[in-house]
């Protein structure tokens, strides 16, 4: 019976500790300003950057400065992000976080988007903006709200979602993302304004559109 619990003691052991060694949620340091390239064998590489040594890192390296500039919304949607990520600020690196400012003219559009990395988190600053997103297959539910000053929204991870300016004024927001590069997937740019162009059979029987229309939209985005 004593053999038996040893031995039970044991698998209990090596389950915890195989689980204990699979992953470990917090840095292991208190920071890893990235570096764009490695001078040296003895850079550690972490997260998709370099890191630099600590004993180097300045304040300039978890600074940004200009987020109080109106980003330029004289194109085609009527929008402009700023982003601050881990390549505006390199200590940003493995800390899982950065943000953005956006700007919309009236009637200005941030196009439907996807962030693959990170949910976003946010607030209107000024205007009024119709945010919302979309759930995943086959549901396909639209979470709509109107936002005025002070509001939060929510955007989860992945999935489709917009922010619409339907006021007559400039609208300003700022979103908080939960990853240090969370990325971009616009929707109507990479369907229609793709590198080389997707066959326009396909988008035609996709959007149930005329091909032609497909083929000025594609001319027009790319």
């Amino acid at each position: 019976m004593q053999g038996v619990q040893v031995l039970l003691a044991i698998s209990l052991f090596t389950l915890v500790f195989s689980f204990a060694c699979a992953s470990d949620p917090s840095p292991l340091q208190d920071f890893c300003v990235a570096l764009k390239d490695a001078k040296n064998d003895d850079a550690v590489f972490v997260n998709g950057k370099f890191c630099k040594d600590p004993k180097l890192v300045t304040a300039e390296d978890f600074f940004f400065s200009g987020l109080n500039v109106p980003g330029n919304t004289s194109n085609r949607l009527g929008s402009k992000v700023t982003s601050v990520n881990v390549e505006q600020i390199p200590g940003l690196n493995s800390l899982g976080v950065s943000l953005a400012r956006i700007d919309y003219a009236p009637y200005g559009l941030n196009s439907p988007l996807i962030h693959p990395r990170a949910t976003g988190v946010l607030v209107l600053l000024q205007g009024t903006l119709y945010v919302g997103f979309i759930t995943s297959n086959p549901d396909n539910r639209l979470i709509a709200k109107v936002l005025n000053p002070g509001d939060v929204f929510v955007f989860p991870a992945g999935l489709i979602h917009f922010h619409f300016n339907i006021g007559k004024t400039n609208a300003v927001a700022i979103t908080g993302l939960s990853s240090q590069n969370p990325g971009v997937i616009t929707i109507a740019d990479s369907m229609f304004g793709s590198n080389p162009h997707i066959n326009p059979d396909v988008l035609s029987k996709a959007f149930q559109l005329d091909k032609n229309l497909v083929a000025n939209l594609q001319s027009r985005l790319w």
